[in-house]
C-alpha cells in the first residue's frame, strides 16, 4: 500500500494547484456519494456477471477465428468489473459514516479501471482511461477532507 500513498502524495501535489470546488457541491458530493457507490456497484457487478457469460460464448468463436488473446483480455475485463462492483458495495457504508476507508475504497476502484486498457495495449483506451482517472481523482481529491 507505500506505493498507493505515494502515488496519492504525488497527485495532490499537483492538485492542490487546481481550484476548489464551491462548499456547497462538496457537501452534496460527499451525501451522494454512498449512493452512487452502491448503484454504480450493484450494476457493475451485474455487468461483470453478463461480460462473462458473454465471454463464454465469444470465446470458443474467438479461438476458431484465431483471436488467442481475446479470451485472456475479455476474462480479466469482467474480472476487473466484477471487483469494481465489489469495492463500490463495500464502499457504501464507510462513506455513509464518512470514515477515510471508503474514501481509500473509491480511491483503489478508480485506479482498477486503469488496468483492463493497460491490459490490453489499446492506445486510445489507456489515453481515455487515464483522463477518467485524473478527473475522478479531482473530483475525490477535492471531497477528502471530509472523511476522518
Amino acid at each position: 500500500m507505500n506505493f498507493l500513498n505515494d502515488l496519492r502524495k504525488f497527485l495532490d501535489k499537483y492538485y492542490v494547484k487546481l481550484p476548489a470546488f464551491p462548499k456547497g457541491l462538496n457537501d452534496f458530493i460527499v451525501s451522494v456519494a454512498p449512493w452512487l457507490a452502491l448503484i454504480f456497484g450493484v450494476l457493475a457487478i451485474i455487468a461483470g456477471v453478463q461480460a462473462f457469460g458473454v465471454f463464454s460464448v465469444t470465446a470458443p468463436l474467438a479461438a476458431y477465428a484465431g483471436l488467442q488473446g481475446y479470451t485472456f483480455i475479455a476474462i480479466v475485463t469482467a474480472v476487473i468489473l466484477f471487483l469494481q462492483g465489489l469495492i463500490g458495495l463495500l464502499a457504501f457504508s464507510p462513506l455513509k459514516a464518512k470514515k477515510v476507508k471508503g474514501w481509500n475504497l473509491m480511491f483503489y476502484s478508480l485506479l482498477l479501471g486503469l488496468l483492463s486498457p493497460i491490459i490490453t495495449l489499446n492506445t486510445y483506451s489507456i489515453l481515455n482511461a487515464l483522463v477518467g482517472v485524473l478527473i475522478g481523482y479531482y473530483v475525490l481529491y477535492q471531497v477528502r477532507a471530509f472523511y476522518k
